[in-house]
Parts: structure tokens; sequence; C-alpha cells
């Protein structure tokens, strides 16, 4: 009788180490935070070289030692790692843009301080910059998905709109300003230093990206901005 107990309670076990199993394998993954932080940043290098259509979950699984499945279960979808990662580089640069403390600033040296901060930013950031570029490539198509996007980039607006309505409140900018455009202009010209690097220095044998005058280039860049900005006397 005891040996039939023994087997009884031995098949019981046997039945029951499954589900155990199965519930170890359910549970949820340790340091999620910590988890998803690199997942992240090895998808910023994984999408900023490749795009997205080129970049690979097995890849970024492999970048990371981890598994699909675990990125899955943090993300949810290729997409929405994508999504992720556009979310955060935008709201770096946006943080990093929050610390310049412009308020004690004269207004054309603080836009000349935004100006400078953006330049280096996108040579030290060139993932960034990248990205930016394979969105663009997919026409935002992405990126319009994100509920976030709008809300994370008002601010550097704001800032500008601070900026410009001291200038003009002193009577140095002109009335005619619109934040957005003085934004889009700092962008471009500034982005256009890693984004063409290759094919303008290969045309006219100019070093460009970190290689080239950096100094002289950000101060031509920060004086055409203000040089828009800055109100005319008109000649009597």
């Amino acid at each position: 009788m005891k040996l039939a107990g023994a087997a009884v309670a031995t098949a019981g076990e046997s039945r029951r180490a499954p589900i155990s199993s199965r519930t170890a394998a359910m549970c949820k993954p340790r340091e999620p935070e910590a988890n998803r932080a690199r997942i992240i940043r090895a998808a910023i290098e994984e999408f900023a070289s490749r795009g997205f259509k080129g970049a690979s979950m097995d890849a970024i699984a492999a970048r990371t030692d981890t598994t699909r499945a675990l990125i899955n279960y943090y993300f949810g979808s290729k997409e929405k790692v994508y999504l992720a990662v556009i979310e955060h580089v935008y709201a770096e640069i946006r943080q990093a843009e929050s610390l310049l403390d412009l308020d004690h600033l004269a207004p054309q040296l603080a836009i000349r301080r935004i100006v400078e901060f953006t330049f280096d930013y996108y040579l030290e950031h060139e993932g960034f910059v990248h990205l930016v570029v394979a969105e663009n490539q997919a026409r935002g198509r992405h990126l319009r998905k994100s509920g976030a996007m709008r809300s994370l980039n008002r601010p550097i607006i704001e800032m500008l709109s601070r900026v410009i309505a001291r200038g003009q409140s002193e009577g140095s900018f002109r009335r005619d300003v619109d934040p957005v455009e003085i934004h889009m202009a700092i962008a471009a010209l500034g982005i256009f230093n890693v984004t063409n690097q290759y094919t303008f220095a290969a045309i006219f044998q100019r070093d460009m990206g970190a290689r080239g005058d950096v100094g002289r280039r950000r101060k031509l860049i920060a004086d055409m901005v203000l040089s828009y900005l800055k109100l005319k006397c008109k000649k009597s």
C-alpha cells in the first residue's frame, strides 16, 4: 500500500511539474525599467543604421543579449519599439534644451546659445539625425502614430517664443516672427552639416561634420538667424 501511495504521489508531482514550469515562465522579468532602457539603446543604433524596414528585431535582441520574445513582451511589435525609440530621442534633445538656462541672457545671446547647442547636439548625436532622416524618407507615417510627439516638441517652441518676445519688447527683434519657422531654420542649417557631410565634401573639397571648421560654421548659422531676427532701422 505504501508503494502504491508513493506511486500516486510521484504521478501527482509529475503532473504538477509542467504547471509549475509554465507559471515560472509567465512570471514578469526582473528589472523591467533597466531592460527597457537597454532595449531602447540597442534599438536606437539598429534603427539609426538600417532604418525601419532594414532593422531586425533579432539584431536588437542580439545587441542586448536577450530574446525577441522579451522585446515583444515589453513593446508588443517592431513598430512599437520604433515609436518608443523616436519618442525617446526627441525627449532627450528637448530635455537637454531645457537645461540651457536662457533667462539671464540677452535675447540675441540666447538665440546664439540655442543655435550653438543645436549645431553641437547634431554632431554629437548622429544617431538622432539618421533617425529623423529615415522617418522623413518614410514620409512620417510612423511618427504620426505617436500621441506624444506634439507635446514632446512643444517646449522648444515655447522657449523660442519667450526669447523672441523679450527681443521684441526691447525693440531689437522684428515683430513678424514665427517661432516655428525660426526653429525650422536653426534645425535645417544645423542638420545639413551632418546629413550632407559626405556629398558636400566630395563636391567642394571641404571637410564637414566634426572634421570641418565647426566653430566658424556654427557662428555663421547663428549670424544668419540673428540677421533675420534683428529689427532693421528704416532710413530717413
